[in-house]
């Protein structure tokens, strides 16, 4: 069973890789959601969103950092 987290009340922060222009790339995170690091693109607040396991976000970071992602 397919279950969908409530994320109606997620505080969401921008990625400090970001930058401030218009038409950056960006990233935001909920670093307050128990078990899991929803993922979304700013620009797109209202598409997918990216849920990763809480265990599987610092090595998803560091692969980012160091080009391997």
């Amino acid at each position: 069973m397919r279950v969908t987290p409530d994320l109606s009340t997620a505080r969401w922060r921008k990625s400090s890789f970001s930058g401030n222009q218009a038409g950056d790339e960006c990233v935001e995170v909920c670093d307050d959601f128990p078990g899991a690091v929803p993922v979304r693109d700013s620009k797109e607040t209202n598409g997918p969103i990216l849920m990763l396991d809480g265990a599987a976000w610092q090595p998803f970071v560091d692969g980012v950092k160091d080009g391997s992602l």
